[in-house]
């Protein structure tokens, strides 16, 4: 065959560095090798239905071929897809990466092979790269059409109203009218046009990238997502169809699932002839026979579906590639076939790590342009709205070699408008935090980066969709759990749960050019507005008041709302609520007008030039909490409130349902109970605030009576409410803690007061390997995170407080920073990330155990279900069975929930390090919020931010008026500094955030709101140690 030209790839047309077919290749291997000979042409029909040609030697395994397509498309995570081909009895199968390519395809000429999803992970917050989600979401738009994926109509509607949205941009009738007959997404598709119409009105501003994180986030929720069903009957004959999945094998009489057979409850797949056999470990509570079969239709059909079932398992389940079985000496039993490729932890950990090049690419069908998202660290993912990393392809050597041999080639067929995913320029992407949607503040310096890069005209380019749109998640999440009502749909990020959980995306408006504001321009404002401390108290009460506002409005008018459209709370509890923070939402309403009115007056922006009492703060502040101790009945409520909420959700299903999906909405921010308790944060900063005016003021200016008396007034109504805040926020921290873990029971008990969690190393028989240690005043319990759809933490073990002793043995490990506890049955040893990690949990633990000695006696059963550990001081097993389990979700006879992915958890455990309750009092009275001028490391411009600094993390808003942040940024693990001289920041009042690669730089207004902020931030990001013990004279009595 003569050599053709080799067409550009979607990379290379735009200047992009290549790179060789990394999608399966570890840092440091080369392309597998491909021996010479004969070039033989394969056909590969790609998701967005344009076919390429690929030559390649006719002994090269599947693998060369997989590359090959891998690389043309730039594709990174190239692991998750296959090539799929009709063998020569028309049954569809997988092309083996490690068999030659001729021997599997016999009559290359007159076969399509198909390039499709193969591995659907549990939630698509897991894929780094935006093409990956591109592909991804042109696989559901196929299955849509095949009628594969099946579901109603109000769902289909709503996932082809995003598939639109990404395709033409906002809604136009005449356009969509139009567009919809020309493209046909399902069967009989008139019957739906109105309804899809509706929805993409309703999408407005939404970018590509946004659209397919939504399609995927409805998707993944739909039971035939991602399925293949493989037609069988049981042991009665009853037909069935049998389908694998990340989770395990699925049974489905029809399309409805039936039953589930998760990884941790199989013991051996296998297969005789047209039989395919489950093998299930033996559980005292299952009604299933030790070994279930099913019958297929033939051996070769059996035989397929047993290799999928292979692959899924190796993919999703083991850490790394099986290693090959040696070949035997005489005789060959059973199969030799094993899973080829990186799993899902190696591609976690390969984008993790970075080392490769952003590039663009163009979508086929979309009049919108988008430029494809950064390189995410999965691990950051859901924890700090993502982390993103760069680098330059180091594989240039490894495509030098194919090049040089003429072993690859690719042609594209058809016309340049036939073009494989090769995208241009995009707007910007966004994700979730904790239950409410935020892009990564990590991701946007890039894109700063990347438009300065970019040239000019690129903003006259015409464009449908808006240039402030994102896909946001979860430490916030994603909504639209479990249903189509758009009013929950929310794109996650990390921030999210996730989230819906939180997604990975570039932020939306954040980065708008309109948003820079010029340093002149900044001089000006600043000259036109009173510079005294005294006026930036006052407004530091303004700007607090505006976030409390908003914050009390998600109960009163968010939370409200919900409730009344689901039957799922009693009346007495709605009652309990809703008319105790209605008299709390119309006072501040009030005081918050007044607030303002005093600052326009003082400002001059109202009846112009009126000075002297004006200037003042305290009069009003004194009137307010006066008026404000009659609302101290509703105050002291919240005690019952919280406690009557968490009862209703533990005693009902559908209420606990209900507040979990309430939490992965977008104004959702921080977790629904944190807003139960703000009215008792509020008099705790109203207090500070009038401590720092009476401070400020000399005992001879007009406003220090009326401050100093609002001091006393405030102080008193705190003095009385502290005992039952302090009680209350432990009670909400155990209720948190107890949604981040699984494998667990009765957290919550009368008198268990939370300590510390945090991430340490612990080690076993295999090394050291991270766990995630919750210290309680009773017990210490130590976790895992796998690679779940839930996000949460599976608890491995617990160590009773009382009777354990605590010493450093660095020397006898060998470990840095490494403590032995010894308790009673067991001992345990584990390393802290630095000395002074160490040290706050040897002082913790050992006041624990302290306290654990002066108690009654051994804390009680804590564990649901007993784990290996209090059965034998024998770890290795103990870890070794604990591995297994790493990403199973619970048992099969439980039901999976989606989880916020960025909670204070989370973060510690990606960042390796530990908060303590003390840090979370702290963290309550350390709340700012304010605007501030943010710029990245590259960027020349400042951009103008509304900032609510509070639970340790920054949330961006554009303006004051937002009902939900647009990003965020934890900081537990930053770095708080002024920037030296040699950064060029030739600007007043500016301090720097850093965490490794990751800068940024923010710019207050005044030397007061400067101290302010690094005050706030610096009580974040640099953990407290104990500075006193809890107190155990007031029992917390549930």
């Amino acid at each position: 065959m003569g050599e053709t030209e080799q067409r550009p790839t979607a990379g290379s047309r735009l200047g992009a560095q290549e790179n060789a077919g990394i999608s399966t290749l570890e840092h440091g291997q080369k392309p597998p090798m491909t021996p010479p000979g004969k070039l033989i042409s394969i056909k590969i029909q790609m998701l967005d239905d344009t076919q390429e040609t690929f030559d390649v030697p006719q002994r090269a395994p599947g693998k060369v071929l997989h590359d090959a397509v891998c690389n043309h498309l730039n594709l990174v995570e190239g692991d998750y897809f296959g090539l799929e081909f009709p063998d020569h009895k028309k049954m569809m199968v997988w092309l083996d990466l490690l068999k030659p390519v001729m021997k599997q395809i016999r009559r290359p000429k007159h076969v399509v092979v198909k390039f499709v999803v193969k591995f659907f992970p549990p939630d698509h917050a897991q894929l780094q790269e935006e093409l990956t989600r591109y592909l991804f979401a042109l696989q559901v738009k196929q299955d849509l059409a095949q009628g594969r994926l099946t579901c109603n109509d109000t769902s289909t509607a709503l996932l082809i109203s995003h598939i639109v949205q990404s395709e033409i941009g906002d809604f136009d009738e005449t356009i969509d009218r139009e567009h919809l007959a020309k493209n046909k997404y399902i069967p009989h598709q008139e019957a739906l046009e109105d309804k899809i119409m509706e929805f993409h009105r309703s999408h407005m501003g939404q970018t590509p990238a946004e659209s397919d994180f939504q399609l995927l986030e409805i998707a993944r929720r739909l039971e035939m997502y991602g399925i293949r069903l493989h037609p069988a009957k049981d042991r009665e004959g009853t037909k069935i169809n049998l389908a694998v999945a990340n989770t395990g094998i699925l049974v489905f009489q029809g399309h409805t699932k039936i039953n589930a057979f998760n990884w941790a409850k199989v013991r051996k797949l296998s297969f005789k002839r047209k039989r395919f056999l489950i093998k299930l470990r033996p559980d005292v509570n299952s009604s299933f026979q030790d070994t279930l079969e099913f019958l297929m239709a033939s051996r070769d059909f059996c035989k397929s579906f047993w290799k999928i079932c292979v692959e899924h398992h190796a993919f999703f389940r083991l850490f790394e590639e099986p290693k090959p079985k040696p070949k035997p000496v005489l005789f060959s039993r059973g199969s030799s076939f094993r899973f080829s490729g990186r799993t899902q932890k190696q591609v976690l950990d390969y984008v993790k790590e970075g080392g490769h090049k952003k590039v663009q690419f163009e979508r086929k069908h979309s009049k919108i342009h988008s430029i494809r998202s950064l390189t995410a660290q999965p691990s950051e993912q859901h924890t700090e709205s993502s982390s993103f990393a760069y680098g330059d392809d180091n594989d240039a050597a490894a495509v030098q070699s194919c090049r040089q041999g003429k072993e690859l080639k690719a042609s594209t067929e058809g016309t340049g408008q036939h073009k494989s995913p090769s995208l241009k320029k995009s707007p910007k992407e966004g994700r979730k935090v904790d239950g409410a949607v935020v892009s990564t503040v990590e991701e946007e310096e890039e894109a700063a980066k990347d438009r300065m890069q970019q040239n000019r005209p690129q903003s006259q380019q015409p464009s449908t969709g808006s240039l402030t749109g994102s896909p946001h998640l979860s430490e916030l999440s994603i909504n639209s759990q479990g249903g189509p009502s758009v009013a929950n749909m929310s794109l996650s990020p990390n921030l999210s749960p996730d989230a819906k959980q939180s997604s990975p995306l570039i932020s939306p408006l954040l980065n708008d050019p309109s948003c820079i504001r010029t340093d002149d321009e900044e001089e000006v404002k600043r000259k036109r507005f009173p510079t005294e401390k005294a006026y930036f108290i006052a407004k530091e009460v303004a700007t607090t008041e505006r976030t409390y506002l908003k914050d009390l409005e998600v109960i009163t008018s968010w939370f409200q709302s919900a409730v009344s459209k689901e039957d799922c709370m009693p009346e007495t509890l709605k009652n309990l609520i809703f008319s105790n923070f209605e008299p709390l939402h119309k006072f501040h309403t009030g005081f918050l007008k007044e607030i303002e009115q005093r600052l326009a007056l003082w400002e001059g922006r109202s009846n112009a030039h009126i000075k002297g009492d004006y200037q003042r703060i305290g009069d009003v502040m004194l009137k307010n909490i006066q008026s404000m101790k009659q609302l101290t009945i509703h105050l002291w409520k919240h005690n019952e409130i919280l406690m009557e909420l968490e009862n209703g959700i533990k005693n009902s299903r559908k209420l606990e349902t209900f507040c979990r999906d309430f939490e992965l909405q977008k104004v959702c921010y921080l977790p629904l109970n944190t807003f139960l308790l703000r009215p008792l944060h509020r008099l705790m900063h109203y207090k500070q605030i009038m401590e720092r005016l009476c401070k400020h003021y000399p005992p001879s200016h007009i406003d220090f009576r009326d401050s100093r008396a609002a001091l006393a007034e405030i102080s008193e109504m705190v003095a009385q409410l502290h005992g039952n805040m302090i009680k209350m926020e432990n009670f909400q921290k155990l209720h948190e803690l107890k949604k981040d873990l699984i494998g667990i029971d009765n957290l919550v008990i009368a008198g268990r007061e939370f300590i510390r969690l945090g991430s340490l190393s612990k080690l076993s028989g295999k090394g050291l390997q991270q766990r995630m240690f919750f210290l309680f005043n009773d017990i210490l319990l130590y976790t895992s995170r796998g690679l779940t759809a839930s996000n949460q933490f599976k608890v491995h073990g617990h160590l009773p407080l009382y009777g354990m002793t605590i010493e450093e043995s660095e020397e006898e490990w060998g470990v840095p920073h490494c403590l032995t506890l010894r308790g009673q049955h067991q001992s345990i040893v584990v390393a802290a990330s630095t000395h002074a990690e160490m040290d706050k949990w040897t002082e913790d633990i050992q006041m624990a155990i302290d306290l654990a000695e002066k108690s009654s006696g051994p804390a009680p059963e804590l564990l649901a279900s007993s784990p290996p550990d209090n059965k034998s001081p024998d770890e290795t097993t103990v870890d070794q069975e604990s591995e297994d389990d790493l990403s199973a979700s619970r048992t099969s006879l439980e039901r999976q929930s989606p989880h916020r992915g960025n909670t204070t958890v989370h973060v510690c455990w990606h960042r390796n390090t530990s908060v303590s309750m003390i840090d979370f009092s702290i963290a309550v009275e350390n709340q700012l919020s304010g605007n501030l001028l943010r710029k990245f490391k590259n960027s020349n411009g400042w951009q103008k931010l509304w900032v609510v600094f509070t639970n340790f993390c920054m949330f961006f808003y554009k303006s004051h008026q937002d009902n939900h942040p647009l990003a965020s940024l934890p900081l537990l693990g930053y770095s708080l500094t002024i920037p030296s001289e040699s950064e060029n920041i030739h600007k007043d009042y500016v301090f720097k955030l850093h965490f490794k690669s990751h800068v940024y730089y923010f710019r207050a207004e005044s030397e007061y709101t400067f101290e302010r902020w690094m005050e706030v931030i610096r009580s974040a990001t640099s953990s407290a140690s104990r500075t006193r013990a809890l107190s155990h004279k007031e029992p917390h009595a549930y």
